[in-house]
Protein backbone atom coordinates (compact mmCIF):
# COMPACT_ATOMS: atom_id res chain seq x y z
CA UNK A 1 0.00 0.00 0.00
CA UNK A 2 1.07 3.65 -0.79
CA UNK A 3 0.83 5.50 2.03
CA UNK A 4 1.51 8.57 0.08
CA UNK A 5 -2.07 8.07 -1.51
CA UNK A 6 -3.76 8.16 1.82
CA UNK A 7 -4.36 12.00 2.47
CA UNK A 8 -6.13 11.79 5.82
CA UNK A 9 -4.27 9.18 8.01
CA UNK A 10 -0.69 10.22 6.46
CA UNK A 11 1.24 7.67 8.29
CA UNK A 12 4.54 8.95 6.19
CA UNK A 13 3.63 12.45 7.27
CA UNK A 14 7.40 13.81 8.55
CA UNK A 15 8.12 15.92 11.37
CA UNK A 16 10.15 19.10 11.80
CA UNK A 17 13.52 18.86 13.90
CA UNK A 18 13.34 20.65 17.01
CA UNK A 19 14.97 23.34 15.87
CA UNK A 20 12.72 24.17 14.03
CA UNK A 21 9.99 27.56 14.66
CA UNK A 22 6.77 25.42 14.07
CA UNK A 23 7.95 22.88 16.76
CA UNK A 24 8.69 25.88 19.32
CA UNK A 25 5.24 26.93 18.34
CA UNK A 26 4.10 23.86 18.93
CA UNK A 27 5.63 22.94 22.25
CA UNK A 28 4.41 26.45 23.61
CA UNK A 29 0.87 25.50 22.70
CA UNK A 30 0.84 22.17 24.08
CA UNK A 31 1.65 23.39 27.35
CA UNK A 32 -1.23 24.78 27.78
CA UNK A 33 -2.85 21.51 27.45
CA UNK A 34 -0.14 19.44 29.51
CA UNK A 35 2.18 21.18 31.24
CA UNK A 36 5.40 20.36 31.08
CA UNK A 37 4.67 16.37 31.17
CA UNK A 38 6.59 15.09 28.39
CA UNK A 39 9.09 12.95 29.04
CA UNK A 40 12.83 13.01 27.18
CA UNK A 41 13.15 10.17 24.68
CA UNK A 42 15.19 7.50 25.81
CA UNK A 43 17.81 6.38 22.73
CA UNK A 44 17.37 2.55 23.99
CA UNK A 45 13.50 1.92 24.71
CA UNK A 46 12.90 -0.69 27.55
CA UNK A 47 10.19 -3.41 27.34
CA UNK A 48 6.83 -1.34 28.55
CA UNK A 49 4.95 -4.48 29.74
CA UNK A 50 6.00 -7.93 31.15
CA UNK A 51 5.86 -11.09 29.76
CA UNK A 52 2.55 -12.13 30.79
CA UNK A 53 0.82 -9.76 29.17
CA UNK A 54 1.43 -11.04 25.99
CA UNK A 55 0.81 -14.60 27.17
CA UNK A 56 4.85 -15.45 26.89
CA UNK A 57 4.80 -16.58 30.40
CA UNK A 58 3.13 -19.64 28.91
CA UNK A 59 5.31 -20.17 25.89
CA UNK A 60 7.87 -23.23 25.36
CA UNK A 61 9.59 -21.42 22.86
CA UNK A 62 10.03 -18.43 25.12
CA UNK A 63 10.85 -20.11 28.32
CA UNK A 64 13.24 -21.96 26.42
CA UNK A 65 15.31 -19.01 24.95
CA UNK A 66 18.28 -16.61 26.53
CA UNK A 67 17.35 -14.09 28.71
CA UNK A 68 18.53 -10.87 25.68
CA UNK A 69 16.39 -13.28 23.27
CA UNK A 70 13.46 -12.62 25.61
CA UNK A 71 14.16 -9.04 26.41
CA UNK A 72 14.22 -8.76 22.17
CA UNK A 73 11.35 -10.66 22.27
CA UNK A 74 9.33 -8.16 24.65
CA UNK A 75 10.76 -4.88 23.15
CA UNK A 76 9.24 -5.91 19.81
CA UNK A 77 5.77 -6.89 21.24
CA UNK A 78 6.48 -3.53 23.35
CA UNK A 79 7.29 -1.29 21.07
CA UNK A 80 4.56 -2.64 18.63
CA UNK A 81 1.99 -1.39 20.74
CA UNK A 82 3.32 1.95 21.10
CA UNK A 83 3.53 2.37 17.53
CA UNK A 84 -0.10 0.87 16.42
CA UNK A 85 -0.80 3.53 19.39
CA UNK A 86 1.06 6.53 17.54
CA UNK A 87 -0.44 5.61 14.24
CA UNK A 88 -3.95 5.53 15.59
CA UNK A 89 -3.37 8.89 17.00
CA UNK A 90 -1.43 10.52 14.16
CA UNK A 91 -4.62 9.17 11.53
CA UNK A 92 -7.20 10.43 14.35
CA UNK A 93 -5.36 14.19 13.89
CA UNK A 94 -6.48 13.61 10.23
CA UNK A 95 -10.29 11.78 10.90
CA UNK A 96 -10.69 14.93 13.40
CA UNK A 97 -10.41 17.64 10.75
CA UNK A 98 -12.06 15.88 7.82
CA UNK A 99 -15.26 15.79 10.43
CA UNK A 100 -15.07 18.86 11.19
CA UNK A 101 -15.44 19.66 7.52
CA UNK A 102 -18.19 17.31 7.33
CA UNK A 103 -20.10 18.56 10.30
CA UNK A 104 -23.40 19.71 10.18
CA UNK A 105 -24.09 21.81 12.91
CA UNK A 106 -22.06 24.75 14.61
CA UNK A 107 -21.45 22.67 17.83
CA UNK A 108 -21.12 19.36 15.82
CA UNK A 109 -17.98 21.51 13.99
CA UNK A 110 -16.82 22.56 17.51
CA UNK A 111 -16.99 19.39 19.20
CA UNK A 112 -14.43 18.04 16.37
CA UNK A 113 -12.67 20.62 16.41
CA UNK A 114 -11.82 19.97 20.30
CA UNK A 115 -11.22 16.40 19.07
CA UNK A 116 -8.76 17.13 16.82
CA UNK A 117 -6.80 18.70 19.39
CA UNK A 118 -7.70 15.32 21.60
CA UNK A 119 -5.82 13.57 19.18
CA UNK A 120 -2.63 15.89 18.50
CA UNK A 121 -2.31 15.75 22.08
CA UNK A 122 -2.21 12.11 22.51
CA UNK A 123 0.00 12.33 19.45
CA UNK A 124 2.52 14.19 20.76
CA UNK A 125 2.51 12.75 24.33
CA UNK A 126 3.47 8.90 22.79
CA UNK A 127 6.57 10.12 21.04
CA UNK A 128 8.76 10.08 23.22
CA UNK A 129 8.18 6.75 24.72
CA UNK A 130 9.27 5.24 21.23
CA UNK A 131 12.34 7.04 21.86
CA UNK A 132 14.81 8.75 19.21
CA UNK A 133 12.69 7.81 15.96
CA UNK A 134 9.86 8.25 14.61
CA UNK A 135 8.17 5.47 12.52
CA UNK A 136 7.36 6.99 9.34
CA UNK A 137 5.77 3.71 7.72
CA UNK A 138 4.12 0.91 8.44
CA UNK A 139 2.87 -2.30 7.14
CA UNK A 140 0.52 -3.81 9.53
CA UNK A 141 -3.01 -5.05 8.21
CA UNK A 142 -4.91 -3.16 11.11
CA UNK A 143 -3.25 0.15 10.26
CA UNK A 144 -3.38 -0.08 6.77
CA UNK A 145 -6.96 -1.03 7.25
CA UNK A 146 -7.48 2.09 9.15
CA UNK A 147 -5.56 4.49 6.59
CA UNK A 148 -8.70 2.59 4.31
CA UNK A 149 -11.80 3.36 6.53
CA UNK A 150 -11.17 7.68 6.96
CA UNK A 151 -10.77 7.69 3.41
CA UNK A 152 -14.49 6.69 3.20
CA UNK A 153 -16.82 9.71 2.01
CA UNK A 154 -19.91 8.07 3.60
CA UNK A 155 -20.17 9.96 6.91
CA UNK A 156 -22.66 7.64 8.67
CA UNK A 157 -19.85 4.55 7.66
CA UNK A 158 -17.16 6.80 9.21
CA UNK A 159 -18.72 7.73 12.72
CA UNK A 160 -20.24 4.07 13.14
CA UNK A 161 -16.93 2.36 12.69
CA UNK A 162 -13.98 4.53 13.73
CA UNK A 163 -16.08 6.62 16.96
CA UNK A 164 -18.54 3.73 17.52
CA UNK A 165 -16.54 0.75 17.09
CA UNK A 166 -12.66 1.41 16.84
CA UNK A 167 -13.31 4.17 19.58
CA UNK A 168 -15.30 2.03 21.80
CA UNK A 169 -12.31 -0.67 21.60
CA UNK A 170 -10.00 1.91 22.36
CA UNK A 171 -11.25 2.58 25.49
CA UNK A 172 -10.97 -0.99 26.55
CA UNK A 173 -7.44 -1.25 25.37
CA UNK A 174 -5.82 1.79 26.23
CA UNK A 175 -7.53 0.88 29.98
CA UNK A 176 -5.64 -2.67 29.96
CA UNK A 177 -2.50 -0.79 28.52
CA UNK A 178 -2.31 1.66 31.46
CA UNK A 179 -3.32 -1.12 34.39
CA UNK A 180 -0.24 -3.53 32.61
CA UNK A 181 2.41 -1.59 31.81
CA UNK A 182 5.77 -1.39 34.23
CA UNK A 183 6.03 2.13 33.82
CA UNK A 184 4.65 4.95 35.78
CA UNK A 185 4.77 8.02 33.23
CA UNK A 186 3.04 5.54 30.05
CA UNK A 187 0.67 4.33 32.83
CA UNK A 188 -0.49 7.76 33.72
CA UNK A 189 -0.34 8.82 30.01
CA UNK A 190 -2.97 5.66 28.72
CA UNK A 191 -5.27 6.99 31.90
CA UNK A 192 -5.28 10.38 30.56
CA UNK A 193 -6.30 9.27 27.35
CA UNK A 194 -9.62 7.28 28.58
CA UNK A 195 -11.83 10.65 29.53
CA UNK A 196 -11.31 11.93 25.34
CA UNK A 197 -11.70 8.85 24.10
CA UNK A 198 -15.01 8.51 25.70
CA UNK A 199 -16.41 11.84 24.38
CA UNK A 200 -15.56 10.89 21.02
CA UNK A 201 -17.24 7.48 21.62
CA UNK A 202 -19.97 9.24 22.89
CA UNK A 203 -20.25 11.43 20.73
CA UNK A 204 -20.57 8.72 17.60
CA UNK A 205 -23.13 6.95 19.08
CA UNK A 206 -25.20 9.98 19.69
CA UNK A 207 -24.76 11.00 16.09
CA UNK A 208 -26.04 7.48 14.94
CA UNK A 209 -28.88 8.04 17.17
CA UNK A 210 -29.75 10.55 15.39
CA UNK A 211 -28.97 9.47 11.73
CA UNK A 212 -30.56 6.17 10.92
CA UNK A 213 -28.19 4.14 8.87
CA UNK A 214 -28.87 3.07 5.09
CA UNK A 215 -28.78 0.00 3.31
CA UNK A 216 -26.17 1.23 1.73
CA UNK A 217 -23.97 2.36 4.45
CA UNK A 218 -25.19 -0.82 6.66
CA UNK A 219 -23.28 -2.87 3.72
CA UNK A 220 -20.31 -0.80 3.73
CA UNK A 221 -20.20 -1.36 7.49
CA UNK A 222 -20.45 -4.86 7.26
CA UNK A 223 -18.01 -5.48 5.00
CA UNK A 224 -15.51 -3.12 6.87
CA UNK A 225 -15.86 -4.81 10.16
CA UNK A 226 -15.48 -8.66 8.42
CA UNK A 227 -12.09 -7.65 7.58
CA UNK A 228 -11.37 -6.10 10.71
CA UNK A 229 -12.98 -8.72 12.83
CA UNK A 230 -10.91 -11.22 10.83
CA UNK A 231 -7.75 -9.97 12.67
CA UNK A 232 -8.93 -10.37 15.39
CA UNK A 233 -10.62 -13.67 15.01
CA UNK A 234 -6.71 -15.17 13.63
CA UNK A 235 -5.37 -14.16 17.18
CA UNK A 236 -1.92 -12.47 18.93
CA UNK A 237 -0.65 -12.70 15.39
CA UNK A 238 2.32 -9.79 16.46
CA UNK A 239 3.38 -11.70 19.59
CA UNK A 240 4.13 -15.11 16.84
CA UNK A 241 5.84 -12.68 14.59
CA UNK A 242 8.31 -11.21 17.13
CA UNK A 243 8.86 -14.22 18.21
CA UNK A 244 9.93 -15.91 15.14
CA UNK A 245 12.03 -12.44 13.86
CA UNK A 246 14.50 -13.26 17.08
CA UNK A 247 14.57 -16.99 16.80
CA UNK A 248 14.33 -17.46 13.26
CA UNK A 249 11.56 -18.75 11.13
CA UNK A 250 9.15 -21.19 12.90
CA UNK A 251 7.42 -24.10 11.08
CA UNK A 252 4.02 -24.51 10.69
CA UNK A 253 4.02 -26.93 13.60
CA UNK A 254 5.68 -24.90 16.06
CA UNK A 255 3.17 -22.06 15.28
CA UNK A 256 0.16 -23.85 15.77
CA UNK A 257 1.98 -24.75 19.28
CA UNK A 258 2.69 -21.26 20.55
CA UNK A 259 -1.04 -20.31 19.41
CA UNK A 260 -2.06 -23.28 21.22
CA UNK A 261 -0.05 -22.06 24.07
CA UNK A 262 -1.08 -18.78 24.14
CA UNK A 263 -4.54 -20.19 24.19
CA UNK A 264 -5.73 -18.11 20.94
CA UNK A 265 -9.12 -19.34 21.17
CA UNK A 266 -10.17 -17.68 24.78
CA UNK A 267 -7.77 -14.95 24.24
CA UNK A 268 -9.69 -14.01 20.35
CA UNK A 269 -12.98 -15.12 21.84
CA UNK A 270 -12.98 -12.18 24.72
CA UNK A 271 -11.99 -9.35 22.25
CA UNK A 272 -15.05 -10.86 19.79
CA UNK A 273 -17.51 -10.24 22.52
CA UNK A 274 -16.75 -6.78 23.55
CA UNK A 275 -16.79 -5.63 19.48
CA UNK A 276 -19.65 -6.98 19.50
CA UNK A 277 -21.17 -5.42 22.41
CA UNK A 278 -20.03 -2.20 20.75
CA UNK A 279 -22.54 -2.66 17.74
CA UNK A 280 -25.99 -1.59 19.95
CA UNK A 281 -25.85 1.76 17.58
CA UNK A 282 -27.20 -0.56 14.92
CA UNK A 283 -30.99 -0.90 16.80
CA UNK A 284 -31.92 -2.86 14.51
CA UNK A 285 -29.63 -5.87 14.87
CA UNK A 286 -28.72 -6.09 10.92
CA UNK A 287 -25.03 -5.51 10.80
CA UNK A 288 -25.10 -7.98 14.15
CA UNK A 289 -26.66 -10.74 11.94
CA UNK A 290 -24.65 -10.26 8.91
CA UNK A 291 -21.26 -10.46 10.97
CA UNK A 292 -22.91 -13.50 13.11
CA UNK A 293 -24.04 -15.09 9.85
CA UNK A 294 -20.22 -14.79 7.88
CA UNK A 295 -18.86 -15.94 11.57
CA UNK A 296 -17.16 -13.14 12.08
CA UNK A 297 -17.72 -13.55 15.97
CA UNK A 298 -15.94 -16.89 16.00
CA UNK A 299 -12.21 -17.08 17.15
CA UNK A 300 -10.59 -19.32 14.87
CA UNK A 301 -8.33 -22.44 16.29
CA UNK A 302 -4.91 -22.51 16.36
CA UNK A 303 -4.37 -24.27 13.00
CA UNK A 304 -6.68 -21.67 11.32
CA UNK A 305 -4.23 -18.60 12.96
CA UNK A 306 -1.15 -19.93 10.94
CA UNK A 307 -0.87 -18.31 7.38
Amino acid sequence: MSQSLFTTARFDLPHVTEGDKLHRLLSAALKSRIGNSLPVPEAVTPAYWNSSYFGLDQVKIFQDATREEQQQILHLCSNALLEEAYFVEKAGVGYMAKMVMLAETTEERMLYGLFAADEATHLAQIRPFLGDHDPVATRDRFLELLAEIVEMEDKSVLIFVIQVVLEGWGLSHYRHLANDCCDRELTQMFRGFLDAEARHHSTGVTLCDRHPLTPQSQSAIVETLTSFLQMVQVGPQRVVQAIAQVKGDLSRPQQIKIFQELDTETHSASRLQLLRSLLRSDPTHSIINHLEERGSFTPYPPEQCVF
